[in-house]
């Protein structure tokens, strides 16, 4: 079934297992869904949200069970099905942990991939790209899905979330520790993301989509490049477009819908849903062309737009913005830092959103992206003893739903 713009969402969030004793991450996602289905499953429905693996075997993913109109409560939803899993995991020793990387991980010796059901082609990618990498291994992200019914609203759609899309970073961003150390960049994640594929850069492209608002030219420009770049390496055929694709918003049209995968999970689903609820009006916004009209959208260019992701990358919501023709979309005169930004986006979009939600934002907006606290938190004790602290009172936030300050 085909659903027209934000009638519908999916929101998928994914967390890493770790042992309660060690802190380590613990590959035991099989365990884990057989205790909860009995026997072994790569996916479990449970009311409103679905459990499955992913890629490693440490790392479980929770999803909307299917497309929602019912953002409000979403939070709860998850929140529940969180509770129960660290339930679960009582009986593995092991808990959820938040944050888009584990800040101690060593990929090369810890990682452990999925040995079940779809492992030929989990087998085949770290054949081609060696998945033992940060970029593999240890990035854990939230993803929106926005349908689209037809071409007209996949151009409109597309070309708002092109626009967007450089500057979601400096809400989420939540990884800025690799092996004990400050990488520099408040969204390692993402950095790591821009090459984890550089074997065949045809499938991530330059990150931000290329200027392609209809299906016959996302085929043409996107998919069939990638299909061409990946045969010598998939001789079984047994890879598909859809999934090969990893930009950072990407089309489904099997499912008619868009995918954003730039915004790094957070420390509780209250802040991953205010997230999510943020990005969903500000494009609203954009799509209604009260900003800017749909023509002027599409002019952007992948690399312009890329210039400012990478600052967002680097620098989250402390980046400042000096491209005047996108300040310009904002209404914004002069350099401003991209806080500003999104306090302006907000201002503008506050009335759409429930008190509940809109408590939510300001917190992040006043406070700053996770990478910011959890630096706050270390305060320049980067000890492994220092580090395991502050992430486990994540794991506790996490655990009760709440922000950490």
């Amino acid at each position: 079934m085909s659903y027209h713009l934000f009638e519908v969402f999916g929101i998928e969030l994914e967390y890493m297992l770790v042992n309660s004793e060690t802190f380590k991450v613990n590959p035991v996602v099989d365990k884990l869904l057989t205790l909860k289905n009995g026997s072994l499953t790569s996916d479990v429905e449970n009311g409103e949200i679905e459990w499955s693996n992913e890629l490693v075997a440490h790392v479980v993913e929770l999803k909307t069970n299917g497309p929602t109109a019912n953002l409000d409560e979403l939070d709860h939803f998850f929140a529940e099905n969180v509770k129960e899993i660290n339930t679960l995991l009582k009986q593995l020793g092991s808990q959820l942990l938040p944050s888009a990387a584990h800040p101690l991980m060593h990929p090369e010796t810890e990682t452990k991939l999925w040995k079940h059901n779809y492992s030929k082609i989990y087998a085949l990618y770290n054949r081609i790209f060696d998945c033992g990498g940060h970029g593999w291994s240890n990035v854990q992200s939230m993803h929106i899905n926005l349908p689209f019914f037809d071409d007209d609203e996949f151009e409109k759609l597309h070309a708002a979330v092109r626009l967007l899309l450089p500057i979601l970073p400096a809400l989420s961003a939540s990884s800025p520790i690799f092996e004990g150390k400050v990488t520099g960049f408040l969204d390692s994640r993402m950095e790591v993301y821009k090459t984890n594929q550089k074997e065949i850069p045809e499938m991530a492209g330059k990150v931000i989509p290329e200027q392609v608002f209809n299906r016959k030219d996302y085929f043409e420009r996107i998919f069939e490049p990638i299909n061409k770049a990946i045969k010598p390496h998939d001789t079984e055929n047994i890879l598909d477009h859809h999934f090969l694709n990893s930009r950072g918003a990407i089309a489904r049209f099997d499912r008619n819908a868009i995918e954003i995968r730039v915004i790094d999970i957070q420390e509780c689903p209250k802040a991953d849903l205010a997230i999510a609820i943020l990005i969903i009006e500000s494009l609203k916004l954009l799509v209604s062309e009260e900003l800017i009209a749909l023509g002027d959208q599409k002019k952007w260019h992948e690399d312009d737009l890329l210039q400012i992701f990478n600052a967002m990358v680097r620098d989250g919501e402390n980046s400042v913005i000096e491209n005047i023709a996108y300040l310009d979309v904002f209404d914004i005169p002069e350099k401003a830092t991209v806080k500003e930004i999104w306090k302006k986006i907000y201002r503008r979009i506050k009335s759409k959103i429930s008190e509940k939600h809109q408590k939510n934002i300001e917190y992040i907006l006043e406070n700053g992206s996770l990478s910011t606290r959890i630096i706050e938190a270390l305060d320049q004790d980067y000890s492994e003893e220092n580090i395991q602290k502050i992430y486990s009172r994540m794991a506790d936030c996490l655990a009760e739903n709440k922000f950490f300050k």
